[in-house]
């Protein structure tokens, strides 16, 4: 007969320190990986950076007025306008920074184009633009009128409405964002607009005369971005969003990514503009202003006396 030998039967104590080993050693390895996750992110986060092209329109509407100007220039003139507001940019960036600047592109032959009048409203045509998310400033190097400006400002945080709206951009899944903006732009009517020759007054003089130089509105923007490029950068002025921004567009202006590299082999600098006289937002405005102010006086002044070639030039 065979004896059970008692000391060899596994007792509830044996189990449940076994069950404790396993599960210790499961959250020791989630731990680990944990740790292992957080320390790439950090790393990734740190050491991230790419470029992104975009391509920028921006619709141009001149109100000609009373001007004696044949359909064919006109129509020449908007022609003008239109290429000039279509441009290529590229944003460099990394995690915390990023420079927003303009592709040059090589003029045709006998033709000089319009001459851009750049008075560095935020977003519309200017320099580079350096943006610090982490600092949460930004700098633009402009030029107006042969002088070299470099606006330094704080960032405007907008009030981003995040929708479930998808779409594809090249290889990327975009979520639609949007927002409310106030902004403020050149009046390109009150600049080229002509003085009346017949039936003068004083009343239409003082009324042409307190035309405002900028107008100042709110406007809907909607951006899309991908949370597959994980930084809160975008193109212009626009930041803050949880991925880069792909496209975005308000009332007049509509800019979209064209291409992107991320981490390339040789690293990217960026550089914060440094050259140029510092003012801030609101002092490189009321430069502007008087500018326009300028502008627009010679530029009635020399139409009205003749219809010569003075005055500005598209």
């Amino acid at each position: 007969m065979t004896k059970i030998n008692h000391s060899s039967v596994h007792r509830p104590g044996c189990r449940n320190s076994f069950k404790d080993t396993i599960v210790q050693q499961i959250r020791n390895n989630i731990l680990f990986i944990l740790v292992m996750v957080i320390g790439m992110h950090a790393g990734f986060a740190q050491d991230f950076q790419g470029k992104a092209t975009y391509e920028s329109k921006t619709q141009v509407n001149i109100d000609f007025g009373n001007r004696q100007i044949p359909e064919d220039r006109k129509k020449e003139i908007m022609e003008r306008m239109k290429k000039a507001n279509e441009k290529t940019f590229e944003l460099s960036f990394n995690a915390t920074e990023s420079i927003y600047e303009e592709v040059e592109k090589l003029e045709q032959p006998g033709n000089s184009g319009p001459r851009r009048m750049r008075f560095g409203a935020m977003g519309s045509a200017g320099g580079d633009l350096y943006k610090n998310i982490k600092e949460e400033k930004y700098l633009i190097k402009n030029e107006l009128f042969g002088k070299i400006f470099l606006i330094d400002d704080t960032l405007e945080r907008l009030n981003w409405q995040l929708g479930s709206d998808t779409k594809q951009i090249g290889n990327y899944t975009a979520y639609k964002a949007t927002a409310v903006k106030t902004v403020k732009r050149p009046n390109m009517q009150a600049l080229f607009r002509g003085r009346r020759r017949d039936n003068d007054n004083a009343d239409n003089k003082e009324k042409e005369n307190n035309e405002p130089e900028f107008i100042e509105k709110e406007v809907v923007v909607e951006a899309w971005y991908t949370p597959e490029v994980p930084i809160n950068h975008g193109p212009s002025e626009y930041w803050g969003l949880p991925g880069l921004i792909l496209a975005v567009s308000d009332d007049v202006t509509t800019i979209i990514c064209s291409k992107i590299t991320l981490n390339p082999k040789d690293k990217i600098e960026i550089k914060a503009p440094k050259k140029g006289k510092k003012v801030t937002q609101a002092e490189y405005d009321e430069i502007s202003r008087e500018k326009m102010i300028e502008m627009r006086e010679n530029f009635r002044n020399n139409r009205s006396g003749g219809g010569g070639r003075g005055g500005a030039r598209f």
